[in-house]
């Protein structure tokens, strides 16, 4: 197998701290990037002797991409509280910053772009399983901003320059940049701190579930296909049997957790993200896409974690675990302003 130079964007988050493990066992040259927004949150865990850009995704310069042989694009605003309180922003990063990194690899000579796109682009989609030919009907700034990068970035094709779209579906799973906001963890968090696994919404929404090792393997699939297999193609990121109403996701954890039993939130209510899709694409056109895990052995996993770590209730509810919190509390100590940038224009040292 070739050794390629890859510029991996966020390679300090959820995703990427396991994308950057598994690219390296793969032999792969890695350059991270990263805005360091969530340095120190999580639990402890490997740390890798890469180079690293120490810059917000929307300030990268033609001349540090020249080089790489591909961009892996993870960054960005990672999920829809977050967009929802900086709606803009969220367009900024995602959407106008993401097009932009784009324009800028194809001019640098980067012949590989693998967008990190979402499933939530198909927002309010009923219960028919969803192939990557379906109409989509966001719901929430974040699944806009996902569907505006992938219209813009597509045009951009050519003999020199090949993008594609990963449409992950909702990320569970262990990292050391481990996220409760996402909501297997967030039922197996609740569930292991207080005993109830607690349900926001009335749990009949379909959700595609996928361990994070699972969309890693996706990445590097995609990295060292043949180009004509993945050229300017999206593709539905998971398997087609793990699509679950939040409500069975809820049960297995009831099940596995001792002493847990299932709960609903008083304000529970219908959540308009409903959306079951079709993985069968990149199962059948990329052979190295082998995904390992399903959802039950993902919450013996996450269980375990937080059992090892003796996670509390106060720690698990706090910014380290929970994205907004985390932000939030950035801007309150004046050291992130309302557009999510460092206020001294640098991060802060990892």
């Amino acid at each position: 197998m070739t050794t390629t130079r890859v510029l991996l964007t966020g390679h300090d988050g959820y995703i990427g701290r396991v994308l950057t493990r598994m690219l390296l066992e793969r032999g792969h040259d890695v350059t991270g990037l990263d805005s360091l927004l969530y340095d120190g949150c999580g639990f402890p865990g490997e740390t890798y002797d890469i180079p690293v850009i120490r810059k917000d995704v929307r300030a990268v310069q033609l001349e540090e991409l020249r080089g790489f042989d591909a961009v892996l694009h993870l960054a960005g605003i990672s999920n829809d509280p977050l967009g929802n309180l900086a709606r803009e922003t969220t367009y900024s990063i995602n959407y106008h910053g993401s097009v932009r990194l784009a324009r800028l690899a194809k001019q640098a000579g980067v012949t590989r772009f693998v967008f990190s796109s979402s499933c939530s682009n198909y927002g309010a989609a009923g219960d028919d399983f969803l192939d990557e030919s379906a109409s989509f009907n966001p719901v929430t700034p974040y699944a806009e901003s996902k569907i505006w990068a992938e219209r813009d970035i597509a045009p951009l094709a050519s003999e020199s320059f090949s993008p594609t779209f990963l449409r992950s579906a909702t990320a569970y799973g262990v990292s050391p940049r481990l996220r409760g906001d996402l909501v297997v963890n967030n039922l197996v968090g609740y569930a292991y701190t207080t005993g109830h696994v607690l349900i926001k919404s009335d749990g009949l929404p379909w959700r595609p579930l996928v361990h994070i090792e699972d969309i890693a393997r996706a990445f590097i699939a995609v990295l060292e296909a043949p180009r004509e297999l993945v050229h300017n193609e999206a593709f539905n990121v998971g398997r087609t049997s793990e699509n679950y109403r939040v409500r069975e996701v809820a049960e297995m954890v009831a099940e596995i957790v001792p002493g847990a039993d299932v709960t609903y939130a008083p304000d529970a209510s219908p959540d308009a993200r409903n959306y079951r899709v079709s993985c069968d694409k990149i199962a059948k056109r990329l052979s190295g896409f082998v995904p390992v895990w399903t959802v039950r052995r993902g919450i013996e996993e996450i269980h375990d974690c937080y059992r090892r770590h003796g996670l509390t209730a106060e720690r698990f509810l706090s910014s380290q675990f929970i994205r907004l919190k985390r932000v939030c509390e950035l801007q309150s100590a004046g050291e992130l302003d309302e557009n999510l940038i460092w206020r001294e224009g640098q991060p802060r040292a990892a």
